[in-house]
């Protein structure tokens, strides 16, 4: 019962904190382009540079 004391006021400041970060998170646009990180990763269209002399 004596360890409530510790972990109510524990487990309040976790969910307070992480609100904080979702909440910051929001604010400083991490969740504009959900979709482009993934399209650019996929059309990513480098291509192996030749060296001279290298076949075609």
């Amino acid at each position: 019962m004596q360890s409530l004391i510790i972990l109510v006021p524990l487990a309040l400041a976790l969910g307070l904190l992480g609100l904080w970060a979702f909440l910051w998170s929001l604010k400083s646009g991490q969740y504009e382009d959900l979709e482009g990180a993934g399209w650019r990763a996929i059309l990513d269209d480098d291509s192996p540079t030749k060296k001279p002399g290298d076949p075609v």
